[in-house]
């Protein structure tokens, strides 16, 4: 029986967990499509690099991850707390690392730094900021997203790829952590 990802995790405390997230309409995420022939090994690289930078600016150890040929699976610890013990110079500096301002699609450094003042002169935006910078939901959202239009993209299609959703298994035990860490590493 499944439950609702609110009856799972408990945004103010955190913890260990395993979430996979999968591609929709038989999509490719990585990998030979044996329908199309077509290569998409390229996009490991994507899911990987977006991991590592969300990781180091999310309230979020990564443990683990495999990134398969239409999912990925992350074993994380999520830390809600370290993100309320942030200063509000370093959660608006995270938050822009997630959300830059982009010229020309890449970032531009003077409107990142103008941005990050902006959320600091915000008290209520900072504390939402917080709350989302130590969030499960939004670490797979900001990892989701932009791989998902990245690859709708290179596809030339507009209907989304990956599942906004994304399954959460929660255990504590740490047989069960390294049970999912050598699952990833296969």
């Amino acid at each position: 029986m499944t439950y609702p990802r609110h009856q799972i995790v408990d945004p103010a405390s955190g913890g260990f967990f395993h979430c996979v997230s999968r591609c929709v309409r038989r999509a490719f995420l990585c990998g030979e499509d044996a329908y199309s022939g077509r290569s998409y090994e390229h996009r490991k690289t994507w899911v990987e690099e977006r991991l590592l930078a969300l990781a180091d600016c999310f309230a979020v150890g990564l443990y683990a991850y495999a990134v398969m040929s239409n999912h990925v699976h992350v074993v994380l610890y999520v830390d809600p707390q370290a993100a309320k013990d942030w200063s509000d110079e370093e959660v608006a500096e995270r938050w822009v690392r997630v959300f830059p301002v982009c010229v020309d699609e890449s970032p531009d450094e003077r409107l990142c730094q103008e941005k990050a003042q902006r959320l600091q002169g915000d008290p209520e935006r900072m504390m939402e900021l917080r709350r989302r910078l130590g969030d499960l939901s939004w670490f797979m959202r900001c990892l989701n997203e932009p791989i998902a239009r990245q690859a709708n993209r290179e596809d030339g299609c507009t209907p989304p790829r990956s599942t906004r959703r994304f399954a959460i298994v929660c255990r504590a035990q740490r047989q069960e952590r390294l049970r999912w860490a050598k699952h990833c590493a296969h």
